[in-house]
């Protein structure tokens, strides 16, 4: 199936990006597949994944150490990863249109190759591969920025466990109001280089969760896990 020019101008105008060379974004879109039933046609994205991958990872390695700038670098990767997996580029492919805009061969169509995970995360990485080669490192990465829209509120999005306190704020706040919680350290033990914390949380005085750990912070984060394994049970 050829790439209409309907389902082409509407992947540019998801994109919110005009290229000036229309052959990037052809070879983009075109799977191998293609290829088997067209051998004289455009050259088919497979090598554009590559580049695209890592023109993705840079553009989201810059945006994560410009939000988080005491965060550890073992904390940023794992951010990173989370919002360049294979799942999650497959919702952004579908995002901007690449499912409808691909070229497939006959076989590859007909056994669901629109609706493949793969065959959409590599023509997504394929996608701003071509915005690169057609604008360069910039328009790259606003072209990414923009479809990503709030890293931040991705970020969170993904990795719901690593604010628990947070999560319970927000959980006892509309009922309660913002001062209803309260962490209260109730034992310290261990030498000052292994000094452990035990922590309890109370919603209006009433105990609701306690956790330990080798800092205030760490245990306080383990209480309000506590908190919100029995809150959100009932």
């Amino acid at each position: 199936m050829a790439i209409g020019d309907a389902a082409r101008e509407r992947v540019q105008e998801l994109l919110s990006y005009q290229f000036r060379d229309p052959a990037h974004l052809h070879q983009a879109l075109t799977h191998p597949s293609f290829r088997q039933d067209h051998p004289d046609d455009a050259e088919s994205n497979q090598r554009m994944e590559f580049l695209g991958d890592a023109v993705l990872q840079l553009v989201l390695t810059e945006r994560l150490f410009a939000l988080y700038p005491g965060e550890r670098e073992g904390v940023l990767s794992k951010r990173r990863s989370a919002l360049s997996r294979g799942d999650y580029l497959v919702s952004l492919a579908r995002q901007i249109g690449v499912d409808a805009g691909l070229r497939l061969g006959a076989s590859e169509e007909s056994t669901g190759g629109r609706d493949k995970a793969s065959v959409l995360e590599d023509a997504f990485e394929a996608v701003v591969a071509a915005v690169y080669l057609d604008g360069g490192y910039v328009a790259a990465r606003d072209c990414l920025l923009r479809i990503y829209g709030d890293v931040a509120a991705r970020v969170e999005a993904v990795e719901p466990d690593d604010n628990p306190k947070g999560r319970l704020q927000e959980l006892v706040q509309p009922k309660h109001g913002n001062r209803a919680l309260q962490y209260e350290v109730v034992k310290t033990e261990g030498a000052d280089h292994a000094r452990f914390y035990e922590v309890q949380v109370f919603l209006l005085g009433q105990l609701i969760g306690q956790g330990r750990g080798t800092s205030k912070k760490q245990a306080e984060e383990s209480a309000a896990r506590s908190a919100l394994a029995g809150l959100e049970s009932k």
